[in-house]
This record gives structure tokens, sequence and C-alpha cells, in this order.
């Protein structure tokens, strides 16, 4: 069964996002990666990439599909998670800490007040 952490934020994507100061770390949620199946590839971004409200920054492989990572605010790639090169099954494996994906820093963090806490996403996905 699918947990989700409540001192996270979750988008409709099916991604999380955890603020440390102005720092957002985010991944795909443990539901995401199930449905995924094996995620067998992540592409990730260069470090110091500035990026836009919703564009890309990663694309996740899987046997079955091909999944974009979203970023809902304008920021900086700060950090990616290097070790998801060699073994992108931690994002399986360990969604909400092994697997990160990247760390994003932001000038503006009101854009969190916008995402769903650990019982509204639950709620969405009782809903679909």
């Amino acid at each position: 069964m699918a947990h989700f952490p409540s001192h996270l934020k979750y988008s409709k994507e099916d991604e999380w996002y955890q603020q440390e100061g102005n720092i957002i770390t985010c991944g795909i949620t443990d539901y995401a990666q199930d449905q995924l199946s094996d995620v067998v590839f992540v592409e990730l971004p260069e470090v110091g990439r500035v990026i836009k409200a919703k564009d890309s920054v990663a694309v996740l492989e899987s046997v079955k599909s091909v999944s974009d990572l979203y970023f809902p605010a304008e920021g900086e790639i700060m950090a990616v998670n290097e070790e998801l090169t060699d073994q992108p099954e931690l994002v399986n494996q360990d969604p909400y800490e092994k697997g990160w994906v990247v760390k994003i820093k932001v000038e503006d963090t009101s854009f969190l007040d916008d995402l769903m806490d650990s019982k509204a996403y639950e709620s969405q996905l009782e809903e679909e």
C-alpha cells in the first residue's frame, strides 16, 4: 500500500516537495512509482540550470512508459541525485528518501500554498 509522508506537499501530477528554507527537494510519489513500475533510467538536469514555472526538470523512464517531472515555480537547479544514474531503481525502492530527484532554489515559496497535504493527496487518489 502506498504511503504519503505528512511533512511533504503534493501536486496533482503525483510529485512531492519538501521545503528546507528556500531549497525545495522533489521527486515522484509512492503511487507514481508504482504506476510507472520499474524505473530503468532517469535523465537528470544540469546543476545551475535556471528553470521557469512548470518546466520539466527530469525524465523518468520505466519498463511501461516515460514520464516528465515538472516543477511548479521558477528556480535554479542546485543539486541532482547522481545515485539515480547508476541505480534508477532507488525511485521505486525509496521514493521519498534515496529516490529524490532534484533540489531547486526558489526565490518565492508561495507556490507551496497551492499544493496538497498528504490527506488531500490521498483523497484525490481515492476519487480517481
